[in-house]
């Protein structure tokens, strides 16, 4: 609701500028104006916005797909089990302490995997099993096996992108 409050005075200055364009110059507008003539005018201009207001956010939105939450070639390219399910899990298990934009994370407590540097699968394994820099803030062991394993294969694939 705060948009349209900001973007209404903007939308009626465009069309009062239209109108006045459309209508051959400021004396030519007041006149076409006072005198009703050219009654279709602000229907074309009202089914011009209409028409832009619903094409361009459905655009958008329909372009958004499965893209959200991938970086770099996971925009474009399908993601394997293994990947969408090192995804989820860092969701649940590392989102509320780690920095990570593929996934919209910013916690506060661990360190922001964009900015990082290379961080390869053996890196991050490692974290998960050390307890990350072996600092004591993250816990050791957070997570075990094949759940370790896809955790890392998403974040050397996606921190930095």
């Amino acid at each position: 609701m705060e948009v349209l409050l900001v973007l209404g005075p903007f939308l009626l200055l465009g069309i009062g500028v239209l109108f006045v364009a459309f209508s051959g110059g400021a004396g030519r507008a007041r006149e076409t104006y006072l005198t009703g003539g050219r009654r279709a005018f602000p229907l074309v201009i009202l089914v011009i916005y209409v028409a832009l207001g619903i094409a361009v956010p459905a655009a958008v939105i329909a372009a958004r797909g499965e893209a959200e939450g991938g970086v770099g070639s996971l925009r474009t390219e399908e993601a394997s089990e293994d990947l969408e399910t090192g995804k989820e899990l860092f969701i649940a298990t590392c989102k509320s302490c780690h920095n990570l934009d593929a996934v919209q994370a910013t916690g506060v407590t661990g360190p922001d995997l964009d900015e990082l540097g290379a961080i390869d699968r053996q890196r991050v394994l490692n974290a998960i099993e050390n307890g990350g820099t072996g600092q004591g803030r993250m816990p050791a062991g957070l997570l075990q096996g094949q759940d370790a394993q896809d955790v890392a294969a998403y974040v050397a694939r996606v921190a930095g992108q």
